[in-house]
């Protein structure tokens, strides 16, 4: 049986991504410094599983801790999810954003090297495809200029990454650029559960139909779009973790290097279309107001699925009222989020 590291294992897309591990017959050990997730995380996988995984509080960018982990487990392959990931923050914070993801990545990459670990799955994003108007974006599309440090570090990892399979001939790696990852496992007992006011579209949405937030601003209902409203690929994180399964699998057939797949649905979906499909889901419909665009927003973004289809055997199962339903579930089971 295969060991995997997963590094931010307890976070939204770590979390989802240890189940779908599990029940393809892994053994999974995670590690998570708890800085934007709540250790109830495993309570709830272990509700989930039957299994109580292996875990440290450890952060990735502290060598002489995470060095104990290798130390102590047999390590096969790993999974970097840990970083901090708030494109807003990540414009207020720049030193704090550059240092924590791009030295956590390092320490990984030399741990793996010491204790001849080859195998990597590394979680990117579609930011690193810049402000591009040319879609579906694909994996040969060029990388754009990014529009904040958040998804600079991520163009920056990349780079990094591929110097290192360049120098470390046995490494393998599957780079898995992520569209707009949504939803909730469909226990309700794991889910997106981010702290104070959400950053993203769907979690917000969730605290207003729920009545915590007032209303939902739609940013702009002028751009060139069937309905007014920017277009995105939602993809469900239970989906995206399956993609992360099969990366493993694709590694293990595959000579070394670097690989790139695009991970989402291949569709668009509008802004008021999500809401739409969010207000059948919850029974009544969501206060919301048009407001000015905001800066840096495309109008369409969405992944050619192509690539991972052909090569990976990936393709999305779960569509935009999937995602609202399995919101909603969590949403009601975890009105104020994980406690711990």
């Amino acid at each position: 049986m295969q060991t995997v590291l997963v590094t931010g294992g307890t976070g939204f897309i770590g979390s989802h991504t240890v189940i779908s591990l599990h029940e393809s017959g892994y053994e999974v050990v995670i590690v998570d410094n708890l800085i934007n997730s709540k250790k109830e995380v495993l309570n709830r996988l272990e509700r989930i599983t039957g299994k109580r995984f292996k875990f440290y509080n450890i952060d990735c960018c502290d060598r002489d801790s995470l060095k104990t982990v290798f130390e102590q487990n047999k390590i096969d392959s790993v999974i970097h999810f840990a970083g901090l990931k708030a494109v807003g923050e990540s414009v207020q914070m720049p030193l704090e954003y550059y240092s924590n993801n791009i030295n956590s990545m390092i320490t990984v990459l030399s741990l793996m090297r010491e204790y001849n670990v080859n195998n990597l799955v590394f979680s990117s994003s579609a930011t690193v495809y810049g402000q591009s108007e040319d879609v579906p974006f694909t994996e040969e599309s060029p990388l754009g200029v990014c529009t904040n440090p958040y998804g600079w570090t991520k163009w920056m990892l990349e780079q990094i990454i591929k110097d290192c399979a360049n120098a470390i001939p046995s490494l393998k790696v599957v780079l898995l650029r992520y569209f707009n990852p949504v939803g909730a496992h469909e226990s309700g007992l794991i889910g997106e559960d981010p702290k104070g006011i959400p950053n993203n579209l769907f979690p917000y949405i969730s605290k207003v139909a729920a009545g915590t937030l007032e209303k939902l601003t739609i940013h702009g209902d002028d751009y060139d779009t069937p309905d007014g409203t920017c277009l995105r690929d939602y993809i469900h994180v239970c989906d995206l973790a399956q993609g992360h399964v099969k990366a493993l699998q694709y590694i293990d057939n595959n000579y070394a290097g670097v690989n790139i797949f695009n991970l989402g649905t291949g569709k668009g979906t509008s802004v008021k279309e999500a809401v739409a499909a969010f207000e059948k889901a919850c029974g009544h419909e969501i206060p919301h107001v048009i407001g000015p665009r905001r800066a840096g927003d495309l109008p369409v973004c969405y992944a050619s699925t192509a690539k991972a289809e052909q090569l990976l055997g990936f393709k999305a199962s779960r569509d935009i009222n999937d995602m609202c339903s399995s919101c909603w579930n969590w949403q009601v089971n975890n009105p104020d989020g994980l406690q711990d």
